[in-house]
């Protein structure tokens, strides 16, 4: 910023932060092993997780500025953007969460917490390397990594790495060890922050409870469900996703909609309530449904649909947040 002479402006951060409304935590917060009091976690989504409640969702490949801004105020938890059957259009993400900026909720809410987070899927598989998918999907903003088929433990390991920045000396959570290089750019933009609060925030939940990151790991195939417990038990891990099962019914070899399709579902939860993280599942289509899913103990619940609210999409997310409360 320069003012009429031509000369640098530069506010210190602790202004910045007051302008922008968002909560300013100390340097070091991270290393503390809780959350301060008073912290708030600027992914909603995480913040909800954080206190045992499920989040509701839907899934979108419209990365348009107009779907951006409805989406933005809808009444979800998230959204989780399609970019592995489609074109991996970077510029296009980058716009979309630019346009999912709403200046009027900051002001309402007196922080910078976002109403509904963005995560994310892209076209590699577990087997695949994806670290530089990862680094330009969190430096343009993103709040969740969504990682395809992933199959064991290592893959997993992989992908936590590819997310974590390298920890400071002291840090209670130096493993396991991150790769990521920084430089942010829209990322800072986006959640509304300065650099060193971001290299705080900018970790994994629930490795460190103070993180705003998610890494959600898809099973979708045979070996993925044989390794399912030890991928869950990868630190770094927040979430299990097997989304609507049919890649994992494809892998079985059996149809979309058989009693081994649902056993497959089950096996998943299970795993994730074993190793206390969230569970995911797609394509929730009817209140019946969603009341029967958050009753079971999952956390993700992804609607059906493309990212408009349907009727029945409405109806289903009425009936999972009765049924989480």
């Amino acid at each position: 910023m320069r003012h009429k002479f031509g000369h640098r402006l530069v506010l210190p951060l602790a202004a910045v932060t007051a302008v922008m409304g968002t909560l300013f935590i100390p340097a070091g917060f991270a290393q503390t092993g809780s959350t301060p009091q008073g912290f708030v976690h600027l992914n909603s989504m995480i913040e909800k997780l954080a206190q045992g409640k499920p989040v509701i969702g839907v899934s979108t490949a419209d990365l348009s500025m107009e779907n951006a801004r409805a989406l933005s105020r809808a009444n979800i938890d998230f959204v989780r953007l399609e970019l592995e059957h489609g074109p991996m259009n970077f510029e296009a993400l980058r716009n979309f969460l630019i346009g999912m900026i709403d200046k009027a909720a900051i002001l309402k809410k007196g922080n910078a917490q976002v109403s509904v987070a963005p995560i994310a899927r892209f076209a590699p598989f577990g087997r695949e390397q994806q670290a530089w998918v990862v680094k330009q999907a969190l430096d343009i903003g993103l709040m969740g990594y969504v990682a395809n088929g992933v199959d064991n433990k290592e893959q997993a390991l992989d992908v936590v790495r590819s997310i974590r920045y390298p920890q400071q000396k002291g840090s209670r959570y130096m493993t396991p060890a991150g790769l990521r290089g920084y430089g942010p750019g829209n990322a800072l933009w986006f959640w509304g922050i300065g650099n060193d609060e971001y290299l705080q925030r900018a970790d994994l939940w629930p490795l460190n409870p103070q993180g705003d990151l998610l890494a959600a790991m898809m099973i979708e195939t045979t070996e993925g469900l044989k390794n399912v417990n030890e991928i869950a038990a990868v630190p770094g891990v927040g979430m299990l996703f097997p989304g609507n099962a049919t890649d994992l019914s494809m892998s079985l070899g059996i149809p979309f909609n058989s009693p081994e399709r649902e056993a497959a579902l089950q096996t998943v939860l299970k795993a994730c309530l074993a190793h206390n993280i969230a569970c995911g599942i797609a394509a929730v289509g009817t209140p019946e449904e969603a009341e029967r899913r958050v009753k079971e103990g999952w956390k993700y619940i992804e609607l059906a649909g493309t990212g408009v609210l349907s009727g029945a999409a409405e109806a289903a997310l009425r009936a999972a947040r009765a049924a989480s409360k």
